[in-house]
């Protein structure tokens, strides 16, 4: 004979032994008290809450000889015959397998009949599952059963089940129990079956278990087959940090220790989706999210940290993926394919991908703001002619987290007037920096990856110029950059603090950038004429672009404009 298993062993059969659903206890209990107990009750709630054994012990307590205190004896026929399923006065029907409008005409006929105690209770599970004809067949009985008769109707997803029913019903919401109080109960049931189970293992059953009683039942019924110890899972918070952490290493040791503890792919890949799934509604409706108190902080913290846009496209990611795996051969490359993607966002081109990344660097411009507030910069002046430099009376305000730099090396004076071949502006050092802590440092790689984004964020200015630079290479914290021309380079120092900011608030690390002058376009070599220092200067006076010579294809004040978008002209004699 097969042995009972744990979750029916200790299935409640009075309300004082229901466990976490107060609230459930107290209204039944009462309105049993009072005589005003109602023909048809709505249960609803995860699975492994009790709503079916609730319902049993209501059919008990509406039939018990020696009711006292709202709870049933436990010892009269009616109690006995309830507990043993063989009592005249109780049917239940399973929904799902018995839908149909058939089905409903005959439990109607069945309600119309007598019954040896004094009410007959008809028990639905999973009534979300019913037809529509069977519903509308159920309808007209709701509301006007016999006198006798009381329907319980159970629910795991009360969202489907028609509002002209849910409103000829009383509503009971069951709830997950609370990590703590299901270890406790975990630990009653381990001391009163004598079994030998490890302290480690209960803390590993209850995780399981997730606020579900039975399901918790049912996982330490496993570790007690398993000899009383429980191997060392790979916990789903693996994969939710190493998103947030953007870190493919971790994501891939999560996958590589799920498969080897004997996961299938895709039904790992499908927690990971429903663990998303509470992290999505723990940001847009944390009501819904149905987990313990303390589990439901977890996630929320997570789902903040790895925001709207990240959950979305993660979701996503893997939803194609749970697509794309019934027909691969290999099903745990595609999910390993998918984590290095979410972990990886420079390596994908799709629109959630640039929205994530667009959304990381708006919430660190935005914490920036929010930490010292926006600081004007004053107007820039020429020293050596007294003039207001270029954009330097554009009145502008930029973000700034930093200790100003005690010293920063001056960068020496461009050459006279004399081909220049290959010349090597000195590093640029800054000092004395305390740049915001990011989620993660950047290698030397993602920080070539990430400069256009970087040039982008820029004022108009300081992109014109930036854009025309090209990253050369970037090794050991030294990124070394290309300009078309020595004075370009002392143009771009100008604004130089202001990339050296941003990429360390990017990067999360000190970072020393070296120019040089690359080879220009058209087949030209990296030597820089005299009548190219000559533009180059003339754009240092606005007097001096209006007596441009002529035969240029465009004059200088439109070569000008279109090197600096949304400039102003400004003549400083006026």
């Amino acid at each position: 004979m097969a042995t009972q298993s744990l979750y029916r062993l200790y299935r409640p059969r009075r309300f004082d032994e229901l466990k976490g659903q107060d609230h459930v206890v107290r209204a039944l209990r009462n309105a049993v008290i009072n005589n005003r107990e109602g023909q048809a009750y709505l249960f609803s709630g995860p699975r492994g809450t009790g709503k079916t054994s609730t319902a049993r012990i209501l059919a008990k307590v509406l039939n018990c000889e020696k009711l006292k205190d709202g709870e049933p004896c436990g010892a009269c026929n009616s109690c006995t015959s309830i507990d043993a399923g063989s009592s005249y006065d109780v049917l239940e029907l399973d929904a799902a397998s018995n839908n149909g409008v058939d089905n409903m005409r005959d439990l109607i006929e069945r309600a119309a009949l007598g019954n040896p105690g004094r009410h007959r209770v008809f028990i639905l599970d999973e009534v979300h599952m019913l037809s529509k004809p069977a519903e509308a067949a159920l309808l007209k009985t709701l509301e006007e059963p016999p006198d006798h008769v009381v329907f319980v109707l159970a629910t795991t997803d009360p969202q489907k089940v028609s509002e002209t029913i849910r409103s000829r019903t009383q509503h009971l919401q069951f709830h997950l129990l609370p990590l703590q109080e299901l270890k406790e109960h975990v630990r009653w049931v381990v001391a009163d079956a004598k079994l030998v189970v490890s302290e480690d293992a209960i803390d590993r059953v209850v995780q399981l278990g997730a606020g579900s009683v039975r399901d918790t039942l049912s996982a330490l019924e496993l570790v007690v087959a398993s000899g009383g110890d429980v191997d060392e899972q790979i916990s789903l918070d693996e994969f939710i940090e190493a998103f947030i952490d953007h870190d493919p290493g971790r994501a891939l040791a999560a996958v590589g220790a799920a498969v080897q503890f004997g996961a299938d792919p895709r039904a790992l890949t499908e927690d990971i989706v429903r663990y998303l799934r509470d992290a999505f509604l723990s940001l847009m409706a944390p009501e819904l999210v149905q987990l313990p108190k303390e589990r439901a902080e977890i996630v929320g913290d997570q789902a903040r940290r790895m925001g709207a846009t990240g959950v979305v496209r993660a979701i996503e990611v893997l939803g194609d993926v749970l697509i794309e795996i019934r027909h691969a051969p290999d099903s745990r490359l595609l999910l390993e394919v998918a984590v290095v993607k979410l972990t990886r966002q420079n390596l994908s081109a799709d629109v959630a991908s640039l929205m994530a990344r667009i959304e990381r660097l708006e919430s660190g411009v935005t914490a920036m703001r929010d930490s010292t507030g926006p600081i004007a910069r004053p107007s820039l002046v020429d020293p050596t002619t007294g003039r207001t430099k270029l954009g330097g009376r554009a009145s502008t305000t930029m973000p700034s987290v930093v200790q100003p730099a005690k010293t920063i090396q001056s960068q020496p004076q461009p050459q006279p007037r004399a081909s220049v071949t290959k010349s090597v502006q000195p590093q640029t050092t800054v000092e004395n920096i305390e740049p915001l802590k990011p989620s993660a440092v950047l290698g030397d790689a993602e920080i070539k990856n990430i400069w256009p984004e970087v040039v982008a964020s820029q004022k108009p200015i300081v992109r014109a110029l930036y854009s025309a630079v090209t990253v050369n290479d970037c090794r050991d914290g030294v990124l070394t950059l290309g300009a078309p021309s020595e004075m370009h380079i002392s143009k771009s120092n100008e604004h130089l603090q202001t990339l050296v900011d941003s990429l360390l608030r990017i990067a999360g690390k000190k970072l020393e950038i070296k120019f040089v002058v690359a080879a220009t376009k058209r087949g030209k070599t990296a030597t820089t004429s005299i009548s190219e220092q000559d533009d180059y200067e003339a754009i240092e006076d606005l007097a001096e672009t209006m007596q441009a010579p002529p035969g240029k294809v465009s004059s200088p004040i439109d070569e000008l404009a279109k090197a600096f978008p949304g400039s102003k002209i400004i003549d400083d004699k006026k």
